[in-house]
């Protein structure tokens, strides 16, 4: 019996990001070389990395190395094809810029938005060169790669058209996906990738994903995706999970965490086997924690319990402090540092709200950080004492702006 056609459905690697100011390269080298060993170990014909490659739309030096080697690895390995597509962190230009060198060894590389849909649509063969899938590799769809602007479109309409655009686009590549599988001499899965929210879809609070269009709820619903379709690669969303309860549609999540929210969680990446006599076959291969992270939480003998047991265990963890506690401690930094000093502990970030909260009234305690930039936006507008009437007008200018500046700029801070 022939071995089935393995593929390896990854994402939202977020190469080069920090955490509270600390940079991650060791963490990331780790990993890229983990999925080296389990792409070999697991026999993997195609793997896919379905966008947010980088953090950044301009990554440095040190995580561009990271990259290149990882890539000639792969392209050394016995798995056969590497697919990658861009994220809304991605620059298009630069993840594309040597694609055409790329290509020859079998590193398949999707920036952007093509002009024909069937240029999305790749036909991938064996070590024999008979052909073995077609991968639709669907990029981030940009506002502007899918409609026209119109004056006075409300902020529904504009939802509407974006999710219908979306949901042509894939109907287009698919149907070139699948006049192409018609072509040829024997039948071969078509597997399609994107980068988008899909309905549903579960974001951990302060993981790292932003929704990818300001000010709106614009995402498509299950069915957007064709069922000529035998799996759908999705990235964006960094919590591992099925769309509308789906098999077959896919999130692999990010392979580390995001921030200490995500901490604790379990990593994976999709392992989809393709047979001819059964549909796909999907298990989930965990991902190793290469930088243990914890958040601390309490009042100051529960947080300085539990530092010394993390100091016992002699292992690098990186902290997160949130005192809880009724008493107002002024010196909690000092305290902390104390009990981790000498030690593996690294606290990157410490919050202390009880001393933040001392000097403000009920009404002014809310910080920044819980606030989102809209409703600081919004909070602006009743502090000049904006007419009612004149509100509408200024929000809707106030999300297209935010909208145009970060699909220019992903990391603005928004």
């Amino acid at each position: 019996m022939p071995s089935p056609l393995r593929v390896l459905h990854t994402s939202d690697w977020h190469l080069g990001r920090m955490l509270h100011g600390r940079q991650r390269h060791e963490e990331f080298a780790a990993f890229l070389s983990w999925l080296h060993e389990a792409a070999c170990a697991e026999r993997i014909d195609i793997l896919l990395a379905a966008g947010d490659i980088f953090d950044t739309a301009t990554p440095g030096a040190k995580t561009q190395q990271l990259y290149y080697d990882f890539l000639c690895r792969m392209a050394a390995s016995p798995c056969r094809h590497l697919v990658i597509t861009a994220g809304n962190h991605d620059s298009p230009s630069f993840l594309s810029a040597p694609k055409d060198l790329l290509r020859r060894f079998d590193i398949h590389v999707i920036g952007a938005k093509a002009a024909l849909p069937s240029d999305e649509a790749l036909l991938l063969r064996d070590a024999d060169g008979q052909p073995e899938a077609v991968v639709c590799a669907v990029p981030y769809l940009r506002d502007r790669d899918l409609r026209c602007a119109a004056p006075g479109q409300s902020d529904e309409e504009r939802e509407r058209d974006l999710a219908e655009g979306i949901r042509r686009h894939y109907a287009e590549v698919c149907a070139a996906a699948a006049a192409l599988r018609q072509s040829l001499p024997r039948p071969v899965p078509i597997i399609g990738m994107g980068h988008l929210f899909a309905a549903g879809g579960s974001v951990v609070d302060g993981d790292g994903s932003r929704s990818l269009y300001v000010g709106s709820l614009a995402c498509v619903e299950a069915d957007a995706f064709p069922p000529a379709l035998d799996y759908v690669a999705l990235g964006h969303l960094h919590a591992p999970q099925k769309v509308g309860g789906s098999e077959t549609r896919r999130y692999s999540g990010s392979p580390l965490a995001m921030s200490f929210a995500d901490a604790g969680r379990q990593k994976s990446v999709c392992v989809v086997d393709f047979t001819p006599d059964s549909g796909p076959q999907v298990r989930l291969l965990p991902v190793p924690v290469f930088q243990e992270l914890r958040s601390l939480r309490g009042a100051w003998p529960e947080i300085a319990a539990e530092l010394a047991r993390l100091r016992a265990e002699q292992h690098s963890v990186w902290l997160e402090i949130v005192y809880q506690g009724e008493e107002i401690i002024s010196d909690l930094r000092e305290r902390a540092e104390a009990a981790a000093h000498g030690s593996r502990l690294e606290i990157l970030r410490l919050c202390n709200p009880r001393l933040n909260a001392q000097s403000l009234s009920p009404e002014d305690s809310e910080t920044l950080a819980e606030l989102s930039h809209e409703q600081v936006f919004r909070r602006c507008l009743d502090s000049h004492r904006v007419p009612e009437t004149q509100r509408p007008g200024l929000l809707a200018a106030y999300q297209e702006i935010t909208r145009e500046l970060l699909e220019a700029d992903p990391q603005a801070g928004l």
